[in-house]
């Protein structure tokens, strides 16, 4: 690890473990990346461009005091996803977001990951009630949006992508 990546916290649920995203990452991300399933998230990207986006994850952390996390299965360490709450240019106000790999989907890792971000950042880092930017296509997204309370608010745009905003409830102990 260096400084900046032993400043994020670390947390813990029942089956996961959110953490600082790191150079081992890459190969994954890269992969990801390499894949149309990734034009949600800014893909597909190159070799390069899987890099800068792991990059940017860790500065967004250095600039805001909150980001994204990686997502590892505590029982195997497997690398899921990420999820966590963003807010670069473009951005109207704080995102909760999450990305859940293929092999990890349909199995609840989303909406415990997202649970645990979202508490952690109404609590620790002032930032309750977050959107979620979701395209009307992505029925996943969807479902866990409205499986995490939140509501639908209006129709909008990020990265030049038509989208629906979400909002997420307030959480209990933040309010």
């Amino acid at each position: 690890m260096n400084a900046m990546t032993d400043q994020i916290p670390v947390l813990d649920t029942p089956r996961l473990t959110l953490r600082a995203p790191k150079l081992a990452d890459l190969p994954t991300l890269t992969a990801f990346y390499a894949t149309e399933r990734s034009h949600m998230v800014g893909g597909p990207q190159d070799a390069t461009g899987a890099f800068n986006k792991l990059a940017s994850r860790i500065g967004h952390w250095a600039l805001h005091g909150y980001g994204l996390w990686h997502v590892d299965a505590r029982d195997n360490g497997d690398f899921l996803g990420w999820v966590g709450v963003m807010n670069p240019p473009g951005w109207h106000e704080p995102e909760l977001g999450w990305t859940v790999f293929a092999h990890g989907e349909g199995k609840g890792f989303a909406f415990e990951a997202a649970t645990a971000a979202r508490a952690y950042a109404a609590q620790h880092q002032k930032l309750d009630r977050p959107i979620s930017y979701i395209r009307a296509d992505n029925t996943r997204s969807l479902a866990l949006a409205k499986r995490l309370g939140a509501t639908y608010e209006s129709d909008g745009a990020v990265m030049d992508t038509r989208c629906q905003i979400w909002r997420h409830p307030s959480v209990p102990e933040a309010a």
